[in-house]
């Protein structure tokens, strides 16, 4: 039977999203791109947003949309760009989250030690170069940054990829947020390349790079960073924390097949079974557990799970300081006395944060000007800003108890 696999897709960001080559049609197919709709692309970022739902499947569709409209427009402004190599980038955007695990990033090193899901990412898309006869071989080239050509791999990795201009709009717009919203479709058709083969930008599109980068340390600092936000992705990661401490004591706690998996795990190399369970593995699994573990009888994982699915979460207080170590100490014994227990440490917790808006040493994002040299941008004397977000800045955030509050 023959299957129409040119589909469109309708985006609520991008719109119609077409789907060109039918290697690409196979691979959303399979079960690893699947899988993706069912790990949100914000992790808990649902109880302060509570629009932010859509997952990391939406989001690998729409950074395909956007590479195939960037290397549409590279075309257009001279730059040979073949049918294979159009096919790879997109092959290679397309997988680039397909290793993310429950939650996005929150749990990662505690499922799979100190596996980065690029890494998952990676060895997932050799199995599938493996099961389509080496047709995804070219991509992971440019996905690991081996192909000759650097600007494929600029596309997919750098400070201005279509991976964050898809993150950054669809982020904004499902979270309600409008100081993230970007014009991806200006800074796209801004793109360039110069004689270097490298991804630059054309200079009359400065301001709009400049309010790129404003954009996504707004979107840090009100969304990925909010207190509240910060809190849940820390308490996703106690919670886990706790099951496997309980598990190694010989507790026995309940939870799906593969989750039990993990938490049994021993810090070890990957697997062929740890991957199986891994690509079995999503947000599913670790509410079901948090909502089991709200009975436990260890009250350090009751209560935390109690907070993330009651959504009655612990007390924040925000500091561009670290906090002092007597406030935190009496903040300490407050718990223990409240609660009646010893290990209120547990409880209380400084959670810091920080952001380099632009870093302008190791990824620095060039202009290419009308006598066809290049400049940095923060070198630029049309920049307003770009000097402004080369500083990093931090946070400290003390959760507590709110009972104690």
């Amino acid at each position: 039977m023959n299957i129409n696999k040119l589909k469109i897709i309708n985006d609520p960001v991008h719109g119609f999203i077409k789907i060109p080559h039918e290697i690409l049609f196979d691979v959303i197919e399979h079960p690893y791109f699947q899988r993706l709709r069912r790990i949100g692309q914000t992790g808990l970022l649902n109880l302060i947003f509570p629009g932010a739902t859509h997952t990391r499947f939406h989001h690998a569709l729409g950074a395909m949309h956007l590479m195939f409209t960037a290397l549409e427009t590279l075309k257009q402004k001279g730059i040979s760009i073949s049918v294979e190599e159009e096919k790879a980038a997109m092959l290679a955007i397309l997988m680039h989250d397909v290793g993310h695990g429950p939650f996005s990033h929150a749990l990662e090193s505690m499922l799979m030690d100190d596996w980065h899901h690029e890494n998952l990412s990676l060895l997932l898309m050799n199995r599938l170069n493996d099961e389509f006869k080496g047709e995804l071989t070219l991509a992971l080239e440019m996905f690991q940054g081996k192909y000759h050509r650097k600007f494929f791999n600029q596309l997919i990795s750098s400070q201005l990829d279509v991976d964050r201009l898809d993150y950054l709009k669809r982020d904004s717009f499902f979270t309600g947020v409008s100081e993230g919203n970007i014009n991806a479709e200006r800074i796209v058709s801004m793109m360039n390349v110069c004689e270097e083969g490298e991804l630059v930008i054309d200079a009359k599109g400065i301001y709009s790079i400049e309010n790129f980068l404003t954009a996504r340390m707004f979107m840090y600092w009100q969304v990925y960073y909010h207190k509240t936000s910060a809190l849940a992705e820390f308490l996703l990661v106690k919670i886990l924390e706790r099951a496997k401490f309980l598990v190694s004591q010989g507790v026995d706690l309940p939870a799906t097949e593969n989750l039990r998996y993990f938490l049994y795990r021993e810090n070890n190399e990957a697997t062929d079974e740890d991957i199986f369970r891994f690509t079995q593995l999503d947000d599913n699994d670790i509410i079901q557990a948090m909502k089991i573990w709200r009975n436990s009888d260890d009250f350090i994982l009751s209560y935390f799970c109690k907070c993330v699915i009651e959504r009655n979460l612990p007390k924040t207080i925000i500091s561009s300081q670290p906090f002092d170590a007597k406030f935190i100490n009496e903040k300490i014994k407050t718990t223990n006395d409240f609660f009646g227990i010893n290990n209120g440490n547990l409880l209380v917790h400084e959670i810091k944060r920080k952001l380099l808006p632009y870093d302008s040493e190791k990824q620095p994002i060039y202009l290419l000007q009308k006598n066809g040299k290049k400049i940095r941008l923060d070198q630029s004397q049309d920049q307003l800003l770009s000097g402004l977000l080369i500083t990093k800045t931090q946070r400290f955030i003390l959760t507590f108890p709110r009972e104690i509050s």
